[in-house]
């Protein structure tokens, strides 16, 4: 039997060749944001921006692995504030996720978009949630991959499963950062929290070695991380009033716990929840073949009536 590497390879082996991205520089809200383009696809489907998480890092924790989908429609991606190449806001320390989803929002019309389609990922899912219930009619549907949940009751069963999963120095270094160190908005201690969980994001430990974790660091991510881990948040009342068709992705063997994800659907009053089987928290890399079936039938049916998800 093949392994997951080996399945992997031999999905992105089966695909053309990856689109370049255009870059161009957009003002939104008094900052200059690093925007990335794929080719426009001639078709009738909206563009799909997609937002990575992490807080720290910047869009390429989504390119290429989501470029599967830009056969069909054009990519939109984008650097957050004060990561990547966006500018940094004036005082990062002040930055919010509730900045992250303004920004979103605002960067559509910025863009001359009319209308798009939303996925976001991890803790992006949160900016595209949020930022999707203050600009519902510029959103025709949103996609969430192993998203946040509308309160913070996840962070402790997390952590306790990333623990359960990691071994020896890997152990060790997550371990070294205390609950309380990750409620300042120290970057360092952000960014080397981020390495070491990174492991456990995967739930084959071989095909996890085949990813180096991420160095990136950020002030206003950092920032964004303590405050949300600090005072925690409950987006109930604003997540039942979204009533964007969405479609609440959760992998089968991540960290993040199922009925989180599941607390997700149900708060969201026009979801759809699907499972991945055998995929930790990366489901685009660990499952790609049934993470992009699901994701095209949802955007591609002709109305959310007639979504029929793969089996």
């Amino acid at each position: 039997m093949p392994t997951v590497r080996q399945r992997f390879l031999d999905f992105r082996r089966s695909l053309p060749r990856t689109p370049r991205l255009e870059r161009q520089t957009v003002r939104v809200r008094g900052l200059s944001f690093a925007v990335f383009t794929s080719p426009p696809s001639g078709g009738s489907l909206p563009p799909l921006v997609c937002v990575n998480g992490g807080m720290l890092f910047d869009h390429s924790m989504l390119w290429p692995a989501l470029s599967p989908l830009a056969a069909k429609r054009q990519i939109v991606l984008y650097d957050q504030r004060g990561r990547g190449d966006t500018q940094e806001p004036a005082d990062p320390s002040a930055s919010t996720i509730e900045d992250d989803a303004a920004d979103l929002a605002t960067l559509r019309r910025a863009l001359g978009i009319r209308k798009w389609d939303v996925l976001g990922h991890s803790w992006g899912g949160g900016i595209s949630m949020l930022a999707a219930a203050r600009d519902q009619a510029g959103t025709r549907r949103l996609v969430l991959v192993d998203a946040v949940s509308p309160t913070s009751a996840w962070m402790a069963p997390m952590r306790e499963a990333v623990i359960a999963r990691l071994r020896g120095a890997e152990l060790d270094a997550y371990l070294a950062i205390s609950e309380e160190a990750l409620k300042t908005s120290d970057p360092e201690i952000h960014a080397a929290h981020a390495r070491a969980a990174y492991p456990a994001w995967f739930a084959d430990p071989d095909f996890a070695r085949f990813f180096a974790p991420p160095r990136a660091t950020s002030r206003a991510g950092a920032a964004v991380l303590g405050k949300l881990r600090k005072d925690g948040y409950d987006w109930t009342e604003q997540l039942s009033a979204l009533r964007v068709p969405t479609l609440v992705l959760h992998a089968e063997r991540d960290p993040f716990p199922e009925w989180a994800s599941r607390e997700l659907a149900a708060v969201l009053p026009e979801s759809r929840f699907a499972m991945v089987p055998g995929s930790g928290h990366m489901p685009f890399w660990e499952a790609p073949r049934r993470f992009f079936a699901l994701v095209e039938s949802f955007l591609d049916a002709p109305s959310p009536e007639r979504v029929a998800l793969p089996t």
